[in-house]
Order: C-alpha cells, then structure tokens, then sequence
C-alpha cells in the first residue's frame, strides 16, 4: 500500500477517517471472535459422532488458546515493524483454513491441526488485539479511549451474533455445514483489514523522539515492576474465559438444562459485554485502571461463587451470563490502555502480545483442564474453585501497579 495511505490518521481528512478506521476494525473483530466463542457447541455434537472424551476437544481448544498466545508477540513485532494489513490477511487465512480442516476432522490429530494449530495462529494474526494495536497507532488520542472500548464490544457483539447463530446452524443444517459458513465469512476480513493500513516501524512518528530496538523494549518493559504485575493478572482473565466459552455449554446440559440455555448464555455474556466494554472505556478516563481490573477480577470470583453454589435454573444462567458478561473482555481496554501509557505506541503491538501470551496460557490450563478434571472426576467442580482463587489473585495483584510512563535517560549534549 502506498505510504501516504499508512500515515496515521490526526484529522478527518480523506476517505480514512477515524470513524472510517474504528468502523472496519470493529467488524474484524466481530468476525474474528464470534466463530470462535462458539467451540464449546460443536464439543458434544463431534464427541458423538466420533466416540470422544471431552479430554479431546478440551486438548485441540488448549492448543488454540496457547498458540493464539504464542503467535501474538511475534504477529505484533512483525505489524510494528512492517505494518498491519499483511498480518491480519493471513492470519484470517489461516483461520479460515482451520475452520475447513474442522470441517473435515475424523481424528483427534485433524482436530488439533484444525481448531488447535491453525485457528490458533490465525487468531494470533487478525483477532481484536492486533486491531486495537492498530488503532493506537493511526487515531488520535482524543479517539483512542472510545475506541479501544468499541474494539472490544466488537467481539462481544460476534459472541452475541454467533453463538444462537451457531446453535441454530448445527439444529437445522449439522455442525459441519456451521463450520464450512464461518470459514467463508472470515472471507471478509481481507477487505476490511485495507483501512487499518499502519504506518512500518521506519515510518511510525512515536519512534522520532526515541527510537528503541525490538530487544531494547522487552528488557524495558519486563523489568518494569508494574509491567510484569500486569502481565501476571491477565493470566486469570485467560483461565476464566477459555473454560467458560469450552465447558459451561455442556455443564449446563450436564446440570439439567436444554442445549438452547447455553447459547442465549453465551449470547448474554457477548451482549453485556458490550455495555461493559464500552463503559470501562470510558471509565478509564475517569478512575485509575488498576482500580478497574482489581475490580473486574474480583466481581468474577464472586459470581462464580454463586453460581455454582445456586440451584441451576434457566433464570441463574442467564444471570450469570449477564454479570460474566459485563466483566468478560474488559480486561482489555485498561490492559492495552496501560502498556500505552506505560512504554507509548511504537511497540504497543508486541508488548501487548507478551501480556496476551499470559493472557493465553490461562487459556490453555483453562480449557484443558476442564476436559481432563471432568473425565477424572466426573465433575467441574475443582476448575471453577479454581477460577475462584485465581481472580481473587488477580484482584490483589493489580492494586500496586503505577500508571505512569516509563522513565527514560534523556540524551544529554556534548
């Protein structure tokens, strides 16, 4: 792309403005994340058809979240440096690929390949994250809060859209035809992906007043205290979510309830999200964000407490859904709000990505240990005691974190 096209954008001059920019990025997250919040549907549909544990599907779902993690530093580094449009291509390849090898899976392997390998290097190249990255970098600040906030509900809303979506394809259609839809319309991102055009590491404007190598910000930022407390805390948002969005459809099954229950609870969650999403995004420009994820957290834990403690009633899950929902990705806009303001935006991507590696390998212990306590114990119990203990952690770990940037040496003259 040309370079006047990758120049950030600081006016509402030319067809890419920043309503523009906020407009596409939020479809690509809507599409990028509603097929994916909706794994947990095609878990007992395929475990039958194929005589599997849930231990199976929980495994490739595992590998999913970990990659997803693992590819997030280096998908970040490589749109930091060369610009965002050639990562989220191929990262929606890849996703779609993933989403066809799915389709076809008759083994475990085909399904690790798939929905484990595949979709979880794709996730890492054109979900949310490398969205926001990118709205760092060409909006201007007076747009940054509101965006990041409507970045995030963007993905709520594709929980919202897909999940009932999903439950009425595999109904009427089967869970193959469901699959072969999502791989076509993640089709769609390629366009979309041309407007958040960034500008390469040799162009970025953030690195004229100091210009800082891909080694020498990692040293930075992981012996930066509040950092490293950052990093630690988004471990508990990745567990939660992950063995929520593979396990709590069939746990409601499991408790009692129709396979209907799972996908409007699944669909209050993204709804709500977007109402929680949106107002921690603005809640950041008033309150300090330690103060938002220390809260966060500790809301989770509790709702979980009486959750599982609670007769298991259509009218428990859906609020459940509705709380769960109001705290689901809200995590993220403080999160990538405090790495911005910690180190500033030349490699907002890739430190971001290091705390969504963390972020993911909660994911992975998440997801597969759901699989594995539950074929062990017959039971869900332990993980969500668990997801307990975990945000209550996470509560407490946010607290000290300083929201200031970083102090840097000024270059003195000779």
């Amino acid at each position: 792309m040309a370079e006047d096209k990758a120049r950030p954008v600081r006016d509402g001059s030319g067809w890419r403005t920043p309503l523009m920019i906020i407009v596409c990025g939020c479809l690509i997250g809507m599409l990028t994340f509603g097929p994916r919040s909706t794994f947990g549907f095609f878990m007992q549909p395929m475990s039958r058809e194929f005589s599997w544990g849930r231990d199976v599907f929980a495994l490739a779902f595992a590998i999913q979240n970990l990659l997803w993690g693992i590819g997030q530093p280096f998908a970040g580094a490589i749109a930091d440096r060369f610009g965002s449009v050639r990562v989220i291509c191929v990262g929606a390849l890849m996703y779609a690929a993933g989403l066809i090898v799915m389709r076809y899976a008759g083994t475990p392997l085909s399904l690790n390949v798939g929905a484990g390998f595949l979709i979880g290097f794709g996730l890492s190249g054109c979900s949310f994250n490398l969205v926001l990255s990118a709205f760092g970098k060409l909006l201007p600040t007076e747009w940054r809060g509101i965006a990041l906030g409507a970045g995030t509900a963007a993905g709520s809303f594709g929980q919202f859209v897909f999940a009932p979506f999903s439950v009425a394809l595999i109904d009427n259609f089967g869970w193959q035809p469901a699959l072969t839809v999502f791989a076509v319309l993640m089709l769609f991102v390629v366009p979309f992906a041309l407007v958040l055009s960034t500008p390469t590491g040799d162009a970025n404007p953030v690195a004229e007043t100091h210009d800082q190598s891909f080694r020498s910000a990692l040293a930075e930022a992981f012996g930066h205290r509040s950092y490293v407390l950052l990093v630690l805390g988004f471990f508990t948002c990745g567990f939660q979510l992950a063995f929520i969005t593979a396990h709590l459809p069939a746990y409601l099954v499991d408790r009692g309830l129709p396979a209907q229950t799972g996908g409007w609870v699944l669909a209050a969650i993204g709804l709500f999200n977007i109402i929680g999403s949106l107002s921690v995004g603005w809640l950041s420009t008033k309150v300090p964000k330690r103060y938002i994820l220390s809260s966060i957290y500790f809301i989770r834990a509790l709702s979980i407490v009486v959750f599982i403690s609670v007769p298991m009633t259509t009218f428990s899950a859906v609020a459940f859904g509705i709380v769960t929902g109001v705290t689901w990705l809200s995590t993220v806009p403080p999160t990538s709000s405090l790495v911005a303001l910690m180190f500033g935006t030349r490699w907002l991507a890739t430190l971001y990505g290091f705390a969504f590696f963390s972020h993911q390998v909660g994911g992975f212990l998440g997801a597969l240990l759901g699989g594995v306590v539950f074929d062990h114990f017959g039971s869900y119990a332990p993980v969500w005691w668990l997801s307990v203990l975990f945000g209550v952690l996470s509560a407490l770990i946010n607290l000290p974190i300083v929201e200031a940037p970083v102090q840097r040496p000024v270059a003195q003259p000779t």
